[in-house]
């Protein structure tokens, strides 16, 4: 069952839908103009029920089957927002908004989402119900675990939910998916280190936080390379150091490093905690100074169900021939909240040789398009085979 049709003859009305999206990038949970147009979309398709408000801007779309003798519902979701990042495609409907930009494709998994919901509305070739779910906030904002903190999963009953991302470097319309843990735990941490600051010339009169900064940022690498089982995931990353002097002539006060964590089990991201506390206590003490940690954790590990997986899977091979095995990927998705709430599978569509996500240069394919709003319409369609 290879793309279909109708997907095909959509095309043109998916790509000026996202290329739409695209010039009017949103921020986090500031998706006011994106959850409306997505709200509208959704009315005139004619969906059963539409829900705005959810995870304070998300959108929830209803669409029943032409029978409900099996009592499913199925969820499927798309993320939003856009990122903070000045875009340099110099594509005629490039970003209008200063310093953001769809630079991660979450304009293609909403137009492919409301491709798949105008499919689901027009033909409701299945017996049961659908939830498409069109989140904000993917990007740092939880907006995932905001929807379920509203109580989506119990309103709706959705039994199963399942997710979709782009993927540079894939050939475009292919997919890949893998059970169990998938995308990483990210954590962060922000540590202000306070010293004695003074006159570079006199060093013996201060407690010289650059210095103090400096062993630490180097220090922190030792809990991947001698803290941690080798075979395990674990990335730390120092991405910021400033120090509260610009002068040239003066040993700062104070200096905020921050950084990141991202761990595929839980006994990684309570190693990496435990160990970065310890180790800024001891660097401290070593040069005479003094820290606050604050360590925040963010998203869990987007862990994929078996069962789901394997059903996944067979619709994307069906649609596109092939689905391979993914590897597995250190970046954070929000989408794991849903997936603790419910059974379910996240995959890749592949988008073809761009720039890679979260790149100043890189634009969704819209090519993938009929690949991936088949395979939200299979998994319904599939998953609740319409009564004879």
């Amino acid at each position: 069952m290879p793309v279909k049709n109708r997907f095909s003859e959509l095309l043109p009305e998916i790509t000026e839908w996202r290329r739409d999206l695209h010039e009017n990038p949103e921020l986090l949970f500031e998706t006011h103009r994106t959850s409306a147009k997505v709200a509208e979309k959704l009315e005139a398709f004619g969906c059963d029920e539409v829900v705005t408000g959810i995870g304070r801007t998300g959108v929830v779309g209803v669409i029943k089957g032409k029978s409900d003798s099996s009592g499913k519902v199925i969820g499927l979701r798309a993320d939003m927002d856009a990122l903070p990042i000045h875009e340099q495609t110099g594509l005629p409907y490039a970003s209008k908004t200063p310093g953001a930009m769809h630079a991660c494709g979450h304009d293609g998994h909403t137009a492919m989402l409301l491709g798949a919901a105008k499919y689901l509305s027009e033909t409701r070739n299945f017996d049961g119900t659908v939830v498409v779910i069109f989140q904000p906030a993917e990007e740092g904002g939880g907006g995932g675990k905001e929807m379920c903190d509203d109580g989506m999963m119990d309103r709706w009953g959705i039994q199963e939910v399942y997710g979709m991302h782009n993927w540079p470097g894939r050939p475009v319309g292919s997919f890949a998916i893998r059970p169990g843990a998938f995308f990483a735990a990210t954590d962060m941490f922000d540590i202000t280190l306070e010293g004695r600051g003074g006159h570079a010339a006199k060093p013996q009169e201060t407690v010289d936080t650059t210095v103090m900064a400096a062993q630490a940022v180097l220090a922190l690498q030792s809990i991947v390379s001698r803290n941690a089982d080798p075979v395990e995931q674990i990335v730390v990353s120092v991405t910021s150091f400033e120090t509260s002097s610009k002068a040239f002539n003066v040993i700062p006060q104070r200096v905020q490093i921050k950084g990141t964590v991202r761990t595929m089990a839980a006994e990684m991201r309570d190693l990496a905690e435990k160990r970065i506390k310890e180790i800024i206590e001891g660097v401290c003490i070593t040069f005479g100074g003094t820290a606050d940690v604050n360590y925040i954790r963010g998203y869990p590990v987007m862990v994929n169900h078996d069962a789901q997986t394997e059903f996944a899977a067979d619709v994307a091979r069906q649609v596109s021939g092939d689905c391979q095995e993914a590897p597995l990927v250190m970046g954070g998705e929000d989408f794991a909240f849903m997936l603790e709430e419910r059974p379910g599978a996240y995959i890749l569509v592949g988008n073809g040789d761009t720039a890679s996500v979260h790149h100043p240069e890189y634009n969704f394919t819209d090519d993938a398009i009929p690949a991936g709003c088949s395979w939200f319409a299979e998994i319904a369609e599939q998953r609740m085979p319409a009564a004879n």
